[in-house]
């Protein structure tokens, strides 16, 4: 029997494009990042996780490697595993590794790679639970009528915090501590640290054209969704660390004059004009440990690579 799995995303299909349209004629124009993920952009990003360039999967996995026994010992086992952003649930396996969960429950914007992912997931487990979670926890998370009320662990790893502006992070982390109602529930969160704005760059804009063909997917996506005949050849994938703003941006920028219909009026994109994809917020680990405090956290654990590249909090 596959996996239950709940649409909990409750989101009016014309608003999300509304938005979407609003998005697009703004100026400065922009795409949620959201819309990054149907198929093959979950199959790209999982591509650009095997990198060279890009060190935070790896990193985040020497954490999990080196500190396995003292994350088993804080984090503690058997209780419910709410992994966040679950996408093709690769990263399953590892917390099924390190804290025996006796619940399993994914949650994801993206249906189909759930329904995909959960089955041969539950096929190797077959004394575990398992729910998929449709949800787009970037409009809020509630997770009350899934969860079974005990000790539960949440999960979020790969840094997915820094696409969230801070205030919005803010916002998320609280959602996740308010569903943590015992002292023996927490969250285990991924993030990405400030370093040198050379290797910051290169992890976003990597040799092989891996990011840069995963960035211009997204046209292809928003084509499907509004009927547009975007060009996604025609924008070149620009991304950069901006130092003030301790972030990446990444954008489509317009190899020249683009006029796209997009719900009916024409939009014109000058050379060298730019659509905002993403942003991805890089912390200090204080500032980071601070943030949990602002959310609810009483207690938090770091656990850090040698070189401080990427740190890894446990916070209850």
């Amino acid at each position: 029997m596959s996996p239950l799995i709940r649409d909990r995303s409750a989101v009016d299909d014309g608003d999300e494009r509304r938005a979407l349209v609003a998005g697009l004629r703004a100026t400065p124009a922009s795409i949620a990042p959201k819309y990054f993920y149907d198929s093959r952009g979950c199959d790209l990003f999982a591509a650009i996780c095997r990198l060279p360039e890009y060190y935070p999967t790896r990193t985040e996995a020497a954490i999990f490697a080196t500190q396995r026994a003292a994350l088993r010992a804080i984090v503690g086992t058997r209780k419910e595993c709410v992994d966040l952003g679950a996408g093709d649930c690769s990263k399953a396996p590892l917390w099924f590794d390190l804290f025996t969960p006796s619940r399993y429950v994914a949650v994801d914007i993206a249906r189909d790679t759930l329904a995909r992912a959960l089955p041969p997931l539950a096929a190797r487990h077959p004394g575990v639970e398992m729910l998929g979670v449709v949800a787009d926890f970037t409009r809020g998370l509630d997770l009350g009528r899934d969860l079974r009320g005990g000790p539960v662990t949440f999960v979020y790893p790969g840094s997915s915090i820094g696409n969230f502006a801070p205030h919005d992070a803010l916002r998320l982390l609280r959602a996740i501590e308010r569903h943590c109602r015992d002292d023996a529930s927490g969250l285990l969160i991924g993030v990405d640290t400030k370093k040198d704005a050379g290797r910051l760059s290169a992890a976003y804009d990597d040799a092989e054209g891996v990011t840069a063909a995963f960035n211009r997917n997204v046209l292809f996506h928003v084509n499907r969704i509004l009927g547009t005949r975007f060009d996604p050849a025609a924008f070149a994938h620009v991304a950069f660390y901006a130092s003030e703003a301790s972030r990446i941006e990444m954008h489509l920028e317009a190899r020249s004059e683009q006029s796209v219909v997009i719900d009916g009026i024409v939009r014109t994109y000058a050379r060298g004009e730019r659509i905002l994809t993403e942003h991805s917020h890089k912390y200090a680990p204080e500032a980071f440990e601070a943030l949990l405090g602002d959310a609810g956290f009483r207690r938090v654990t770091r656990f850090q690579d040698p070189a401080g590249d990427f740190a890894v909090y446990y916070a209850a």
